[in-house]
């Protein structure tokens, strides 16, 4: 058994957690640069947590300029074990209506300007992410989500998108047609690298608008839409905090083995990996690394 400690990445209108004791912001270090922002750690209900703006107070990163590998560096190194990511996104179904969340279960990945690994040239890995999210900590989410009387959708595709701009109409409708349900500009490559680094991720995406596609889109002002993001935020802390209590401070060894993802993963051998890559590695990968 080892310790939990929840890690939770707050996108657009989710700037904090409500209720955490002896809460404090702590800038982390990382060989990666410096995160997004300071992190909120704290405890709620003995459990262990920290907080990250994904964007920084204020909303200073854009998607593609948010520093990921930092991030995700940054919650390992503090010993979180379970990252969960909620971010705003937009619908391509009917049914998954503003207001609504969605427990993303897929990904499509059309960012094209991200460094999207931890490894590369001097030592080189390979995870799968076929099952690029935590069934456990899904389940744990959506339970959160229902206890919370949030109308929430289990299962979904999300489609990560460049940005910073909205998808054209035909764009809109070819996603729909790839089979997407989401869209959004954040959890690619955050999902990739938190599988590198072993830990176990969960995405709840939290549905502000229908995307162009939606033939009633134009009509809807923005002052609708700000209003759905403010009140998804409000559901958003309310699913937080109904975490702890469900994960427990104590956890097993993952089932879906997001624990031990690096077990078989890296490739090069080790007269031949670069010190300086290794030493860079050594938050994320040093269980395999020093073995």
């Amino acid at each position: 058994m080892t310790a939990t400690m929840i890690g939770v990445i707050g996108g657009s209108g989710l700037y904090q957690i409500d209720g955490l004791e002896d809460a404090r912001w702590q800038a982390i270090d990382t060989p990666w640069g410096a995160p997004s922002d300071e992190i909120l750690t704290g405890t709620l209900g003995g459990v262990p947590m920290a907080f990250l703006p994904r964007h920084g107070r204020g909303h200073v990163h854009s998607p593609t300029t948010v520093p990921y590998r930092a991030n995700i560096d940054a919650l390992k190194r503090l010993g979180v074990t379970d990252v969960v990511s909620v971010s705003a996104c937009g619908s391509f179904r009917e049914e998954y209506a503003p207001g609504h969340f969605v427990v993303v279960d897929q990904f499509i990945d059309r960012t094209n300007a991200r460094e999207r690994s931890f490894f590369g040239t001097g030592c080189v890995a390979h995870v799968s992410i076929a099952h690029p999210t935590c069934a456990r900590l899904s389940r744990t989410c959506l339970n959160a989500a229902q206890a919370a009387g949030i109308t929430v959708h289990d299962g979904g595709t999300y489609l990560a998108m460049e940005g910073p701009q909205f998808s054209s109409v035909a764009e809109s409708r070819m996603f729909r047609a790839w089979g997407a349900d989401v869209i959004g500009m954040t959890n690619m490559p955050e999902a990739r690298l938190a599988r590198e680094a072993e830990l176990c991720y969960a995405s709840i995406a939290m549905v502000t608008d229908y995307d162009s596609w939606h033939p009633d889109h134009g009509a809807v002002d923005i002052t609708d839409i700000i209003a759905t993001l403010t009140g998804n935020a409000g559901k958003g802390r309310a699913l937080a905090r109904g975490l702890p209590d469900r994960l427990g401070p104590d956890r097993a060894p993952c089932p879906c083995g997001c624990d031990r993802a690096l077990d078989h993963a890296i490739l090069t051998a080790p007269e031949k990996r670069d010190p300086d890559v290794v030493a860079r590695l050594d938050s994320v990968a040093g269980r395999v690394l020093r073995g």
